[in-house]
């Protein structure tokens, strides 16, 4: 027995298990700040410090919110609206699947700006785009194209061969990462030399990732865990269960948590304590009978608030 137990200690992939029992489970709808009725299926979100965007998942649109309103400030129709956005370049970057087009937006108005032909690696739009280095991020492709564009000319600044089946990226520590569900991996970019510099395995069928937080963190689909990577070793130092197995579901790093969503309604939304790599709370979406509700949905954080989606319920909430 201590043989084993000195084993895992040693191991870089030590797995964090907890009783569920020991766990604080909370009513998302008493701990919220703000509930916002989109009145659709809201679900991919972008933030931006008191606002908030968020993809509407059956009516080709996205809608504009604010902390200080009710319901939505504009809607702006996209065909094919798909993949997290971004903010930035005082701009909102989404997607539209079916045109295989990046769409530039102004924020204030949402007036298209701009649309840029990229192509788009996931049809069905289970993908992420990032912003970082004076640059917007996406996956072109399936066979493993990374696009970098240019906001200065609305234009294709480089393309950068990575794994195939790469889908999702994120930005932090002067890096892109992206995942690869196909052999369970996290690539890193340099963003000064646009190449590949170190491939991390992580947990099985990563997909969505955030990077904050003292780390870099990945859903894995595969096996319902969170995997942690240390960017100063480009290794995983942690596996986190949090029994989110199953495609959906979304992972952000801010305001000194890692949060994740999932279709798990046991454990819809939960926060991770990046000082111990354990879940500290489960929020949960139930009925006026406490019944737990059908669930997913998308993440994000702003400077001042995590907002969240639960695509089925047809809110947003923003805790803080």
């Amino acid at each position: 027995m201590k043989f084993i137990f000195l084993l895992l200690l040693s191991s870089p992939f030590l797995l964090f298990a907890q009783q569920e029992a020991k766990i604080p489970t909370i009513d998302i709808n008493k701990a919220a700040y703000k509930i916002i009725d989109v009145h659709e299926a809201p679900d991919f979100l972008a933030t931006d410090g008191d606002e908030a965007w968020v993809i509407d998942d059956t009516h080709n649109r996205i809608h504009k919110l604010s902390i200080k309103n009710d319901k939505p400030l504009l809607t702006v129709d996209i065909p094919g609206a798909c993949a997290a956005p971004v903010i930035a370049f005082n701009a909102v970057w989404m997607m539209s699947c079916p045109e295989k087009t990046l769409y530039r937006l102004d924020k204030t108005d949402g007036h298209i700006i701009k649309k840029i032909l990229t192509g788009v690696a996931d049809p069905n739009g289970e993908m992420s785009l990032a912003t970082g280095d004076g640059s917007i991020w996406l996956l072109s492709d399936s066979s493993g194209i990374l696009i970098r564009v240019d906001p200065k000319s609305n234009s294709i600044q480089s393309k950068i061969s990575v794994k195939p089946y790469s889908y999702c990226v994120a930005f932090g520590y002067s890096s892109v990462w992206i995942t690869n569900g196909k052999d369970n991996s996290v690539q890193r970019i340099d963003t000064k030399t646009d190449t590949v510099t170190a491939t991390i395995s992580v947990g099985k069928k990563p997909r969505f990732l955030s990077a904050g937080e003292n780390g870099v963190w990945t859903l894995n689909q595969g096996d319902g865990t969170v995997s942690r990577i240390d960017p100063s070793s480009n290794k995983t130092i942690a596996t986190i269960d949090v029994k989110a197995p199953g495609g959906g579901g979304d992972i952000v790093a801010g305001l000194g948590k890692v949060w994740v969503v999932s279709t798990n309604k046991e454990r819809w939304l939960q926060s991770i304590n990046p000082a111990n790599n354990l879940v500290d709370k489960i929020y949960l979406q139930m009925d006026e009978n406490k019944k737990k509700l059908k669930v997913d949905g998308a993440i994000r954080a702003s400077s001042k608030y995590i907002w969240v989606s639960n695509l089925y319920s047809q809110n947003v909430w923003v805790l803080k």
